[in-house]
């Protein structure tokens, strides 16, 4: 009897966390699919017109794939011998969230478009279609957006001593002249809007001088966009590759992200 269950689990665990096999693959495709039609309900459902003629098929579908995502969890749950691993893992949370919504929405109002969470499932899209490279090349950004943060804090800084001294200028060119520049913090906001060439336009320069100021920090505006840029793009460069494409799960933490060539698990040392 151990062995059966043991093999139960084992390939209940293939299908449902694999996406490398047939079946594995097969099952995720059709959950996309649930996925996607549970979303298109949902937004279709806000529109008044589209809702009144077609209420209760939504509120039918949106029961029946609730049900079915309810009993994929609990699978998801019972096919891995550490469950707590998945259940705190980022896409356990985001299964969880997924599914709740519909049952709250029995006691809470205003739950139901919380249902346009389980787009955040679709991510699963990326194991499916073998593209996890393009998951470690996000990982290279955002080792590169870290190892960047002190170049660009320095840089921040630097911009905000800038537009500081740039507003007190404006302030005092254009304090009398009736353009909205009311105080040095105001027009360290204008300051900031034109530099990062939002432009409201709810401040304007009236004088000549100010305007000359102001056209100033707009081609300043410019240069300080592509700095940032240029930092995180030199880390980028710098970052040695190292992307793996193994979508294998481990049986007992479902663990993912492992080498090509790992026999054993790199989160709990299970073989997989």
């Amino acid at each position: 009897m151990p062995n059966e269950t043991t093999s139960w689990k084992d390939k209940l665990h293939e299908i449902i966390y694999e996406a490398d096999t047939k079946t594995g693959k097969l099952f995720d495709v059709l959950l996309l699919v649930a996925i996607s039609a549970s979303i298109a309900f949902v937004m279709l459902e806000s529109v008044p017109a589209i809702n009144a003629e077609y209420h209760v098929f939504f509120n039918v579908a949106e029961w029946t794939i609730t049900l079915l995502f309810t009993i994929e969890y609990i699978l998801r749950i019972v096919s891995i011998k550490k469950p707590k691993e998945y259940i705190f893992s980022y896409y356990g949370i985001i299964d969880f969230l997924a599914t709740i919504p519909k049952y709250l929405s029995l006691f809470l109002g205003g739950t139901h478009a919380l249902l346009v969470l389980r787009a955040l499932r679709l991510l699963r899209v990326f194991r499916i279609l073998k593209i996890t490279r393009y998951i470690g090349e996000s990982n290279k950004l955002a080792k590169a957006l870290k190892s960047s943060r002190p170049k660009i804090v320095v840089f921040l800084f630097a911009v905000l001593v800038i537009s500081i001294i740039l507003g007190t200028v404006m302030y005092l060119v254009e304090a009398n002249a009736g353009s909205g520049f009311t105080s040095i913090p105001r027009s360290v906001y204008w300051t900031i809007v034109t530099l990062t060439t939002v432009g409201y336009g709810d401040i304007t320069p009236l004088t000549t001088l100010g305007q000359f100021i102001a056209s100033i920090v707009m081609i300043l505006g410019y240069g300080i966009i592509a700095v940032p840029t240029g930092i995180v793009s030199a880390e980028y460069t710098s970052q040695a590759k190292n992307i793996t494409t193994n979508t294998t799960a481990c049986r007992n933490c479902s663990a993912e992200n492992h080498n090509d060539s790992a026999k054993f698990c790199s989160a709990c040392g299970e073989k997989i």
